[in-house]
């Protein structure tokens, strides 16, 4: 699934850190060394937020509009966009082994020409799941 969301970033008093949360997510905070680590490091944490929330079944909230997110005024607010699929493809990259049944034939057919059937399942379920 794709999601956008507003993530509110504040510097820290001394200016060298940046505070990240996206208020839609509860708990959803991380910090960053600058803006552009804090960009990186929220968009990973609401990745995995939002990924335990669809594995858990948990309710998703739509988000907020932007002009209507709550932040301090020195805090900057800018759209994350998170992509889950494309996380876990990214992230979890565990083997499962699954049977499958093909007809004799094929079966025989991909042996000779030493083609790696899961290897084209593989293939084929990323671009069915519209993952790269």
């Amino acid at each position: 699934m794709k999601y956008t969301y507003t993530a509110v970033f504040t510097p820290t008093e001394d200016g060298t850190e940046f505070y990240a949360r996206v208020p839609d997510l509860p708990g959803c905070i991380t910090t960053g060394d600058d803006l552009d680590d804090a960009i990186d490091q929220i968009t990973d944490a609401a990745s995995g937020w939002l990924c335990v929330a669809e594995d858990e079944g948990m309710p998703i909230a739509p988000p907020t509009p932007q002009p209507q997110v709550k932040h301090d005024a020195n805090a900057v607010c800018t759209l994350i966009r998170v992509d889950t699929l494309a996380y876990r493809a990214a992230t979890d990259t565990r083997s499962v082994r699954k049977n499958v049944s093909l007809p004799a034939w094929m079966a025989e057919m991909a042996d000779k020409r030493r083609i790696n059937c899961s290897q084209v399942l593989q293939e084929g379920l990323r671009e069915r799941l519209g993952v790269r």
